[in-house]
């Protein structure tokens, strides 16, 4: 195993966990989760699944599911096994990874073989964007040249080869990143709610809602503008966040720079939902306008798990 190759192998269990995320997806907007009945893992009996589009569906999740879990199980012997990528935080990712990835498995599994409430599927969403979150983690660190380094994250060689003395930012921006990071995983869950139990059609149109700025509250109508309210105050706390980070460390600095793509991924994401509410009566349409909230929500939720990992390890003592 050489740098380069590990790499390589944490990038495709990240790619391949994104691409879990977005089969998941297309399963929960194409209604196919009963494609192979209540049989696991066969398909209704069978090792290749009828060509009917939930079936295929379905079993393509499955199948995506199944080989991403042996890429991610081969980084995590790699990373336990091989000295040169072995050290805490890297283990901590990859068995993250590998733990999330078995979980969200076996709730599939149960899925399919009895029925699960609303709040349990969307839970199901909410591991897998953990499992994913993880792997972009264990993937930023393998292209980090300071993992290879023997530093303690505080100290850095320089170009010189002298070791400088790294940033360091108060512990409370942990602390409020890591509040961020909490709240946004609530507005996932809401939204994941929202979708397994097709409540989007409660508040049409964008950015009113069924043509009022509070409209009357109650049944689907409640849950979807609760949603909407939670994703503006989200965009909020991010565009607060990111300006104390960039108080704190500087315009050009690597958070500022994290910070700064946050802040841009929380405000496409507003804009994709808005896209998202304005196209529910187009399936057709629908069904990518459901896959873009979905890819940029898990690349925003993961960079700002990778904000929280880097002002920790700047953080004061």
């Amino acid at each position: 195993m050489t740098v380069q190759r590990y790499r390589i192998l944490t990038l495709l269990s990240c790619i391949g966990m994104f691409l879990v995320l977005i089969a998941g997806v297309l399963v929960t907007n194409t209604e196919s989760g009963e494609g192979c009945g209540t049989d696991w893992p066969l398909c209704n009996g069978r090792f290749v699944p009828a060509y009917t589009l939930p079936s295929i569906v379905e079993y393509s999740h499955r199948a995506i599911t199944g080989i991403v879990g042996l890429l991610i199980g081969a980084s995590f012997i790699v990373t336990w096994r091989w000295k040169p990528a072995r050290n805490k935080e890297s283990l901590t990712y990859a068995g993250g990874a590998l733990f999330f990835t078995f979980l969200q498995a076996i709730l599939g599994m149960m899925a399919v073989k009895w029925q699960q409430s609303s709040l349990v599927m969307a839970l199901h969403f909410g591991i897998s964007l953990f499992a994913f979150s993880c792997t972009w983690l264990l993937y930023s660190l393998a292209k980090r040249d300071t993992m290879w380094d023997n530093t303690d994250g505080r100290t850095a060689a320089g170009a010189s080869g002298m070791t400088v003395k790294a940033l360091t930012v108060p512990r409370t921006l942990y602390r409020s990143v890591v509040a961020v990071l909490a709240y946004c995983y609530v507005v996932v869950y809401l939204g994941a709610y929202i979708r397994h139990t097709s409540s989007g059609g409660g508040c049409t149109g964008w950015p009113l809602c069924n043509g009022e700025v509070v409209p009357e509250l109650g049944g689907v109508t409640g849950i979807a503008f609760a949603h909407r309210v939670a994703a503006l105050l989200l965009l909020l706390l991010v565009g607060l966040l990111a300006w104390n980070v960039r108080k704190a460390a500087g315009a050009k600095s690597e958070l500022t720079s994290i910070a700064s793509g946050t802040l841009l991924l929380v405000i496409l994401q507003v804009f994709s939902g808005g896209l998202l509410a304005m196209t529910l009566d187009n399936e057709d349409v629908y069904v990518f306008t459901s896959l873009l909230h979905t890819i940029i929500i898990a690349a925003l939720f993961s960079m700002l798990c990778l904000l929280a990992v880097r002002v920790r390890q700047m953080s004061r003592s």
